[in-house]
Order: C-alpha cells, then sequence, then structure tokens
C-alpha cells in the first residue's frame, strides 16, 4: 500500500535527521578526544600569552624601577650604587633597559678616565645586532672617539665613512673624526671637502660646525655661502699652498 504524500515526507525527514545524528555520533566517536585536545590547548596557550602579559609588564616596570634607581645614585654621586642595578639591566631581555644600561656603564668609565673599558663596553653595544640601528651607530661613534687617539687614521675612516654622510644624523661627530683621520692621511682635498659639508648641515651643532668652517677654510674650502645653485657643495678657494703644489 502506497504511503500518503504527508506521511511519506515525515518519514523522509525522520530517515534523514537519523542519519544526521548517526555523523555527528560516529564523529564524535572518532575525533572527539582530539577536538576537547585542541580545546584545552588553544586555553592553556590563551591562558599562557595573557600570563606571560602580565608578567611582562610587571617585570619591565620593576626594571624601569632599577634604572630610576641607579639614575639617581648616580645624580647624587654616588657611582657605588648604581653598578648593582646596572650591571643586572645589562643582561636585560629588553633592548632598550639593556642599552641604556650599558650605554651608562660606558659613561661610568669615561668619567673614571678609562678609555679602553668604555670603548669595550661601547663596541660591545655596536656588535649586538639584536638592538636597534640607531643604539649601534651611536656606540660605534662613541667607541671610536673613546679609541681615536690609539686608532690608526685608516681605520677611523673605513669604520665612521658609511655614518659621515650628508644629511646623516651623524655627520657632525663621525664626520669630524673622518676628516681629520684624512688630515693624518695628508688627503687634504677629502678632509676639506668633508669639513665644508660638516660645515654646511644646519642640522650639525654649531660647535661643531664652527670648527668645520675654520678647518675648511684653512683646507681653501668655502663653506660659508649657503645660498645659490651650488648651495651644499664646498667650493674650493686657492690658498697659497695649492698655489706652490701647482
Amino acid at each position: 500500500m502506497a504511503l500518503p504524500p504527508k506521511t511519506d515526507e515525515a518519514f523522509l525527514r525522520e530517515v534523514d535527521e537519523e542519519l544526521r545524528r548517526d555523523k555527528l555520533a560516529g564523529f564524535w566517536t572518532n575525533w572527539g578526544i582530539w577536538v576537547a585536545i585542541g580545546v584545552v590547548a588553544a586555553l592553556a596557550a590563551l591562558a599562557g600569552f595573557l600570563y606571560w602579559q602580565h608578567h611582562n609588564g610587571e617585570t619591565a616596570g620593576v626594571e624601569g624601577e632599577q634604572l630610576q634607581a641607579a639614575y639617581d645614585s648616580l645624580g647624587a654621586n654616588n657611582a657605588a650604587a648604581a653598578s648593582k642595578p646596572l650591571a643586572e639591566l645589562a643582561k636585560s631581555n629588553r633592548d632598550g633597559y639593556r642599552a641604556l644600561a650599558m650605554f651608562t656603564q660606558a659613561d661610568i668609565l669615561l668619567q673614571k678616565d678609562d678609555l679602553k673599558g668604555a670603548a669595550a663596553k661601547l663596541g660591545t653595544i655596536a656588535a649586538d645586532s639584536s638592538l636597534a640601528k640607531p643604539f649601534r651607530d651611536l656606540a660605534l661613534v662613541r667607541q671610536t672617539s673613546a679609541e681615536f687617539d690609539t686608532l690608526k687614521p685608516q681605520v677611523i675612516v673605513e669604520r665612521l665613512r658609511p655614518l659621515a654622510v650628508p644629511g646623516g644624523p651623524w655627520l657632525g661627530s663621525a664626520g669630524e673624526m673622518v676628516a681629520i683621520s684624512y688630515l693624518r692621511m695628508n688627503q687634504r682635498q677629502q678632509a676639506g671637502t668633508l669639513f665644508g659639508q660638516i660645515a654646511r648641515d644646519t642640522v650639525v651643532p654649531e660647535t661643531i660646525r664652527q670648527r668645520a668652517v675654520q678647518m675648511a677654510g684653512v683646507l681653501g674650502v668655502d663653506a660659508v655661502a649657503s645660498t645659490g645653485p651650488t648651495a651644499g657643495t664646498p667650493t674650493p678657494v686657492a690658498s697659497n699652498e695649492d698655489t706652490k703644489a701647482q
């Protein structure tokens, strides 16, 4: 006997729902434990991240207090009290605190006229590839300044020439050392050109610019003019020494 249409549709729906229940039951039988493990792992990872974030924030706060305490001790002329927190911060996993602590340690050594120790400390910063480039560049410039009298001029030029470029943040300090090194190697033209570039760069500190203007003039480079189509390019000026050389 044929089923009435409505009864047939209800039967088919019931069979379809039963099949779905069977498939769902089979899925949980085969994969339920793995789904549960995945959920637990995800919750554990989230909890771990939140804990790390909280712990990281707390540790950063502690290190900030340590650095401030060290600066307070230095402000009170008590370098001995600052040595311990600075030594701990110099091993920090946070780049900023580590760099600041090591720079401060180098400053203390410089105040004691320990140029060799300060240069070594600054060299460690300059060689730390995990630090941002501005930190490393600053350390390299200051390291070279501490070692300036003991280094060969060629070493100074090779080390600092990439930083002694017009428009760069280190043109004044790095450029002056490079220019003096050129003079020591009797490369007067290169020295005069670089002194002229330093003198014309308005970002360079005024004291360095004034020295550069004087040195450029001595070397026959006009570094005073700042207008016109050739502004920014040192103009050679004939000197008695250059005339004799010709």
